[in-house]
């Protein structure tokens, strides 16, 4: 078989994602004969392209994914779209707007028939794009949450609620985006820090020339102002109790009231109340039976009840009024001031308070049981931290406002009547036949249906039991047998927005959780620690960097320094990294098939085998424990290490054969399956290399993919004998490095001599010595001779390298010295670690442990240094 001299990713990555597809490997049915791992995508954006977040997200999902699918599980991980109300419909808008069209001079039903040849045009992009970073979901089950099913269970789902009086329809506030116009969740509003001016404005009293002063950010809404508030017990203005003023510009008077909301330390201790533009003087209009004068239109502008400024945007009309209250002489003064603002997560408008009648959903009944079945460890969260900030979020959760003023979404199915009162219901029909019932007369023509449409979280939330038809169907066969799903990965800023959601959607309606782990990965951040976005330009492009390095180079550069719940700080060279590792293996293959085997025997090679065997088992061993705690960084940088460093470092050089001279068969045999073992344990992180190298080692057939292939088991394994072999190799690189630096040529054989009192271990390992080291001979001696060489020490032994140049015994000292320096230091550093208690109790046992093997080596070490030294 003829192996390529370079590994050529694009083309090999585009045959094994067709070869894999075609044989529907990655399609999945349910089967009583196995245990079911289902994932369900976190759905993008209908409108979405790939970006570095979905990079990092949907290489975990896949990594865990494939090792489920080579353990044996029936594994199903069901792909699909979000239709994302808001940003798809923005999209369309603007697509119209560029054909000369507005939304508002076309009828509702054109607007979404164009919403859906957009959708039906661009929205598979990024599904398809996902495929060439190798995601292996079963593309059959693609899911739309506005399929017609979908669409469906949505409905059914809004009824049930409303049936049980967990929706209801009311005027509130709420978060307003004039730009989008449309209501908000909180979740939905990003609050920044903006340098505003605080504007210390002037009241006149009703019925006499005395002012009273009130500092506000937004001079504009004083146009809305119903009344002043004071604190009762601020002694400076007891005076003013039951007394009103005049709202400046407009004269209007209003009432001075007493509530001790009012902080007595800001501004002036004065508060204007504006109830139909904050959510604060909201509540205190309630409390104090204030009116309510609503002086924004929905797109931001002023309206008539302003009375000034009609028609003129918000942020104008600002500046507006503070000339006018200046000129009038009502502005005090003005000051900096750093104020937190909330902006929409769509649009980026700023946000406006706005009272509006809207839907909201009930859940302080709903959320209890999903917050208890997460405190209580029935769903796991991966890093456990999150636990806190979920649990701050469902104990402070507030009734959720699930409508939505946009065309392109569910539409909620309430139906209203001529009188005013409305029905809820699945469809018209049914609608129609309920309100028959107290109206015989009616007919479909005078039912009107809500203009509204659900928030796109009211749909998605229900995407682990709709993709499987649990809603209509729950006792179908495969809600049965893949719900609940397995895991679930995705970004902690949708931990309320999305996660949060699902559960209590699980136990609503299928008494059960969604999922059991929920595995919260980083935001993707630059070298700089910001994150990436396209203002800032520092987001690369994905598929570039796949055209770059190869899929495989770009998941294992994602990985590479990717722990759980941590910020990722991508670096372009992590890729370069991922691509040189694939090379390295390739390189690898070309060396292993280049060689001529025979059937003959070769002793020297036994205990290279059984030591690869071991270390091969304690890794897998290794990396099932990373797996199981989600620590799928350290599990790939295990097997990096594993194959990097022991596989071709080590044992290729312990085993290749001398130039131009065979291999014994039973050793190329082994090293064919460890070469096997380790692509299996690599497949998950890196599918494309892995297979192409799969098929390469030999002969396969059609269906005997690694893909499909099954996960290595840990088999036994001594540390005793690892320990053996580390030690072996760390003299090894000490006779590399001595060479180096007496310039002694490597292709010299040179002799050594080694104190040791443990003998076994170097003959049990001197053919490698001898080979790895190139010597002519190995002596074992009571006292380092007085030849010429140059001295070293490993741990606790004593070794004399016969390099060609002989050393200077002062400069031997200094050496001795030196080196002995370091490790006092070396030992100093790791025993204040293993002193720190946080450290020992918190970290990983194999960490803890790798420490304390750290400081027995130092220690042992400082004692053949201090011996050595002691004979000089």
């Amino acid at each position: 078989m003829s192996i390529s001299p370079k590994y050529q990713p694009r083309q090999i990555e585009s045959k094994w994602y067709e070869y894999w597809t075609e044989r529907r490997f990655f399609n999945s049915k349910p089967n009583p004969e196995k245990q079911p791992y289902a994932i369900v995508i976190p759905p993008p954006n209908v409108t979405g392209v790939l970006h570095m977040g979905h990079m990092l997200n949907n290489t975990i999902q896949d990594v865990l994914i494939r090792k489920a699918r080579m353990e044996g599980k029936e594994a199903c991980w069901v792909p699909g779209t979000d239709h994302a109300s808001i940003a798809t419909e923005a999209k369309v808008v603007a697509m119209l707007k560029a054909q000369g069209i507005d939304k508002r001079n076309i009828s509702r039903d054109a607007f979404v028939e164009h919403a859906w040849d957009w959708t039906h045009k661009y929205g598979g992009i990024i599904l398809e794009q996902l495929k060439k970073l190798g995601a292996s979901c079963d593309w059959e089950r693609t899911s739309f949450t506005m399929n017609d099913q979908y669409y469906q269970d949505v409905v059914k789902v809004f009824v049930d609620l409303h049936n049980k009086g967990l929706i209801y329809r009311g005027v509130r506030m709420v978060n307003w985006d004039p730009v989008g116009q449309t209501a908000l969740s909180d979740e939905e509003v990003n609050h920044r820090e903006v340098k505003s001016q605080l504007y210390f404005v002037r009241y006149f009293l009703e019925d006499s020339d005395e002012t009273i002063t009130i500092a506000t950010t937004r001079p504009e809404t004083i146009l809305g102002d119903t009344a002043v508030c004071i604190n009762p017990n601020d002694q400076r203005y007891t005076h003013l109790k039951g007394r009103k003023v005049r709202v400046p510009l407009i004269n209007r008077v209003i009432p001075i009231i007493e509530d001790e909301y009012v902080s007595m330390e800001f501004g002036t201790g004065c508060l204007k109340v504006t109830p139909a533009h904050d959510l604060n003087d909201y509540e205190l209009g309630i409390k104090h039976n204030l009116e309510r004068i609503e002086i924004l239109n929905d797109d931001g502008t002023l309206n008539e009840k302003a009375q000034r400024y009609i028609g003129t945007d918000r942020f104008e009309a600002r500046n507006l009024i503070v000339k006018d209250l200046e000129d009038s002489g009502h502005l005090e003064k003005t000051e900096d001031y750093i104020n937190n603002v909330g902006f929409s997560e769509r649009t980026d408008a700023v946000i406006e308070p706005k009272l509006s009648m809207q839907w909201f959903m009930k859940m302080e009944q709903l959320s209890k049981p999903a917050l208890d079945h997460v405190l209580n460890g029935d769903i796991r969260f991966y890093p456990a931290k999150f636990i806190n900030t979920y649990r701050h979020w469902m104990e402070n959760i507030r009734d959720w406002c699930i409508s939505r003023q946009l065309w392109w979404g569910h539409r909620i199915p309430a139906y209203y009547l001529p009188d005013g009162s409305y029905i809820v219901a699945e469809s018209q029909d049914d609608a129609l036949q309920i309100a028959r019932k107290k109206h015989p007369g009616l007919t479909s023509n005078d039912l009107r249906q809500e203009e509204d449409v659900l928030d796109t979280w009211a749909s998605s939330w229900l995407w682990p039991i709709a993709v499987f038809n649990g809603i209509s169907d729950p006792d179908n066969e495969e809600i049965q047998y893949y719900y609940p799903t397995m895991d679930l990965v995705t970004a902690p800023e949708i931990l309320f927005f999305w996660v949060a959601r699902m559960i209590i959607a699980g136990y609503e309606f299928r008494n059960d959780k969604p999922f059991k782990n929920v595995y919260l990965t980083g935001i993707v951040r630059d070298k700089k620690r910001r994150k990436m976005s396209k203002s800032l330009g520092n987001s690369p492009d994905p598929l570039e960097l796949i055209e770059q390095y190869g899929a495989d180079g770009v998941r294992t550069g994602m990985l590479f320094s990717s722990p759980a719940g941590n910020d990722l700080l991508f670096d372009e060279k992590l890729c370069e990294q991922g691509r040189n590792f694939a090379n390295k293996i390739w390189n690898a293959l070309r060396l292993v098939k280049g060689w001529e085997v025979e059937d003959i025997d070769d002793p020297g090679n036994r205990q290279a085998v059984i030591w690869f065997d071991h270390r091969c088992n304690q890794a897998i061993e290794e990396i099932e424990d990373h797996f199981a705690k989600f620590r799928i960084s350290d599990a790939l940088i295990t097997i990096y290490k594993l194959i990097w460093d022991d596989f071709c470092s080590w044992y290729l050089e312990m085993v290749k054969p001398a130039y131009q001279k065979p291999i014994d068969a039973a050793t190329y045999k082994s090293t064919i399956g460890f070469f096997e073992r380790l692509m299996k344990l690599l497949h998950p992180f890196m599918p494309f290399i892995t297979e192409e190298v799969w098929h390469s080692l030999d002969q396969r057939s059609d269906n005997d993919c690694i893909t499909v292939s099954q996960w290595p088991a840990a088999g036994d394994y001594r540390t005793d004998l690892l320990k053996q072999v580390e030690k072996v190799f760390e003299v090894v690189s000490q006779i590399r490095h001595t060479r180096t630096q007496s310039q002694t040529p490597v292709r010299d054989k040179i002799g050594l001599y080694i104190r040791t009192s443990n003998q076994d271990t170097y003959q049990a390992y001197q053919p490698t010595l001898l080979k790895l080291g190139n010597l002519s001979q190995v002596q074992y001696v009571d006292g380092i001779p007085e030849s010429t060489g140059t001295t070293f020490v490993v741990r606790d032994d004593e070794f004399l390298l016969e390099t060609s140049n002989q050393s200077d015994p002062e400069q031997d000292r200094l050496q001795l010295e030196k080196e002995l320096e370091y490790t006092r230091g070396f030992l100093a550093t790791v025993e204040k670690k293993l002193s720190n208690k946080r450290f020992v109790d918190n970290a990983p046992e194999q960490v803890v442990n790798n420490e304390r093997k750290k400081k027995e080596d130092a220690e042992a070490k400082i004692r053949t240094l201090e011996a050595s030294l002691g004979k000089r």
